[in-house]
């Protein structure tokens, strides 16, 4: 399958898309037993105010297949001082990584965040980073298979986040 990333996506006309697919993410990790994400089942003023953030600053970006298929979405940063704290390093953090489930096993995810390395690589990038609620077991073993390595750990509101990166340069 190839994949086409668009480019930032604009508020007013993705919106509703991005904030579906964000809901289909959490109705899945729900029945799959993780609940981490539950609040964007009904989300509240905050996490509406995040992910409106995200899309004024052109951080979203949809995926589709050639035949213009939606297969999902992910918010690319250039910083993440809630997660990481102030920091100088050239670092990359990418959130909220949503694959549709008629796309799933399909390696969509894998070629993304090779997509997305292989992009901070030839921008200079150190690092690239990314979090996950630690009790999502698959989750963090799907991104140290792909070479990422826990740094850290931390305590949010909602789940204990696990910290990864991976040393670009």
């Amino acid at each position: 399958m190839n994949l086409i990333i668009e480019g930032a996506v604009s508020t007013k006309e993705n919106k509703q898309t991005i904030l579906n697919l964000l809901k289909h993410a959490a109705t899945w990790l729900k029945d799959d037993g993780v609940d981490h994400w539950r609040v964007w089942l009904n989300p509240t003023e905050e996490r509406l105010n995040w992910m409106e953030e995200g899309l004024n600053k052109g951080q979203f970006y949809l995926l589709y297949t050639t035949e213009k298929d939606l297969i999902g979405m992910y918010r690319l940063m250039y910083e993440d001082e809630l997660y990481w704290g102030k920091t100088e390093d050239k670092a990359a953090y990418v959130h909220s990584l949503v694959v549709k489930n008629n796309f799933k096993g399909q390696g969509v995810g894998t070629k993304v965040l090779e997509r997305i390395e292989k992009d901070l690589i030839n921008k200079n990038f150190d690092f690239f980073r990314l979090d996950c609620n630690g009790e999502n077991t698959k989750l963090c073993a799907y991104y140290e298979k792909a070479g990422f390595k826990k740094v850290g750990e931390i305590k949010m509101p909602h789940s204990l986040n696990f910290l990864y990166e991976k040393k670009l340069n």
